[in-house]
């Protein structure tokens, strides 16, 4: 991936310093919402697949949804330029088989196993993922800060986990969650690069087609169990049409969340749009505390501030990055 930069405006360094402050504050705006709309997903999840509802089919009924919103969208900001779409064939593939079918399969398939909370926190240990993967492709060797802060991730992660205290624990859940976190970083990564030419609505509208496209063959083939319910679920103790929370995770838990973050990524740059993008963690937990009373327990939630702040240190670390050649091409 190519990295981050942009021309300073005419008009002097004043100029400059005030149209990056804009894009900053624009690209903060962007990631705060695409990390509250992204932190539904599991509270809404999670009260279909207690109604019957199959990981495969709530993926396929979201990858769809947001990917009929923004056809209309992706073609105007096209602008007739298909040619984009040919030269972009591997990275739009993996985009849409990795970060969006993936990412999204995955997520449902742990919280079938696990609370939305632990399940959201091991998939946010994404941005530790990105920094291995800006170290080996481009050759930006962490310091100490960003190694100290993935030190005190990991115990963070042992905590979430509950592995100290000998509680059960759902291998496959945590199995799940960490395909998950795979799917997040790549989804960091990519959003990130303006390089490829793709405005962001053609690169959120595009995956989603691609994701949908992937989820319905491996359907078709048998790979993935396709199973819906029209029973009526219930969050916060009260119950909802069965179609509603389908409706909201195709338009706002992947339209709008997509798009946005996308959008985040641009201006922000992939570390420090996965940084802020820990907000989602945050809402996650908030959303299946309102919708379905689950909380974790007090050393999850300890584990879960750790690996904030040990995400918080890989942030801060970044200013001591040092450049050592790019990595294998």
């Amino acid at each position: 991936m190519s990295a981050m930069t942009h021309d300073v405006p005419v008009g002097g360094p004043q100029a400059g310093t005030d149209a990056a402050t804009a894009r900053v504050s624009a690209g903060l705006a962007f990631a705060v919402v695409s990390a509250i709309s992204f932190g539904l997903s599991g509270a809404l999840a999670r009260g279909l697949i207690e109604t019957g509802w199959s990981a495969g089919a709530m993926t396929l009924v979201r990858v769809a949804l947001g990917a009929l919103a923004l056809t209309p969208l992706g073609i105007i900001a096209l602008r007739g330029r298909w040619r984009l779409l040919r030269r972009n064939l591997g990275l739009l593939a993996a985009y849409g088989t990795i970060a969006v079918a993936g990412a999204q399969f995955c997520y449902f398939s742990a919280v079938q196993h696990m609370q939305v909370g632990p399940a959201i926190l091991i998939e946010f240990t994404a941005p530790a993922a990105v920094v291995v993967y800006l170290w080996v492709r481009r050759g930006q060797r962490p310091g100490r800060m960003t190694l100290a802060g993935a030190a005190i991730a990991a115990v963070g992660l042992v905590l979430v986990l509950d592995l100290l205290s000998g509680a059960s624990l759902s291998l496959p859940g945590v199995l799940w969650a960490l395909g998950a976190m795979v799917g997040c970083a790549t989804y960091f990564i990519i959003s990130a690069d303006d390089a490829n030419g793709l405005p962001p609505l053609v690169l959120a509208w595009a995956g989603l087609v691609v994701g949908g496209v992937i989820l319905g063959l491996l359907g078709l083939v048998g790979v993935l169990p396709m199973r819906a319910s029209t029973a009526n679920p219930t969050y916060a103790d009260t119950s909802v049409a069965w179609w509603v929370p389908l409706v909201l995770l195709g338009l706002v838990t992947a339209a709008l969340s997509y798009v946005a973050g996308i959008a985040a990524g641009r201006r922000l740059g992939s570390r420090l749009a996965s940084f802020v993008a820990l907000l989602e963690v945050v809402a996650s937990v908030a959303w299946a505390w309102l919708l379905l009373s689950e909380l974790p327990g007090p050393a999850q939630l300890v584990g879960g501030l750790l690996i904030l702040i040990g995400v918080v240190g890989v942030k801060l670390g970044e200013r001591s990055v040092v450049v050592s050649g790019p990595g294998p091409s």
